[in-house]
């Protein structure tokens, strides 16, 4: 257990690292304004990943469960940030058209980002949904005896 938000911890700061270094090279990009969004994705996101592992061993789901919510989150978080900075180098518009402004991809560049921001958007709430149902708030029966709530 204790590896396991250890490694969401290692991951987030990582993502962070790379949100930085993108920030760092925004302005090479096709798409500057997707370059900004790509560094506050990986930013952004790192943190969001920091902060899973601090709470994760509060965290109460089934095995399986609980491995659906590590992978999705990871998925989720890292795919956002591939996917952005892509659709900055590729100055796509799909899911983005005030950043483009004006710009486009190639026809299959546009299919790529929009299925990886489609992929990202499912991931993310699978992730969120089953984190926010292993941390309710549920009356153990050892507990009750005592009067606290887990």
């Amino acid at each position: 257990m204790e590896t396991t938000n250890r490694q969401l911890m290692w991951y987030g700061m990582f993502l962070f690292l790379l949100g930085l270094v993108t920030g760092l090279v925004e302005q090479r990009f096709t798409n500057v304004r997707m370059g900004l969004a790509a560094h506050l994705e990986g930013v952004v996101n790192g943190t969001f990943l920091v902060a899973l592992g601090a709470i994760w061993t509060e965290v109460r789901l089934t095995p399986l469960a609980k491995a659906t919510a590590y992978w999705t989150a990871l998925y989720g978080t890292n795919v956002n940030w591939l996917v952005t900075t892509l659709a900055a180098v590729f100055g796509t518009t799909a899911f983005s058209p005030i950043w483009a402004a004006g710009l486009s991809g190639q026809p299959w560049q546009e299919s790529l980002v929009t299925a990886g921001f489609l992929s990202v958007s499912v991931a993310i709430i699978v992730s969120t949904v089953l984190v926010l149902w292993g941390l309710q708030s549920k009356l153990d029966i050892s507990d009750a005896a005592q009067g606290r709530r887990r």
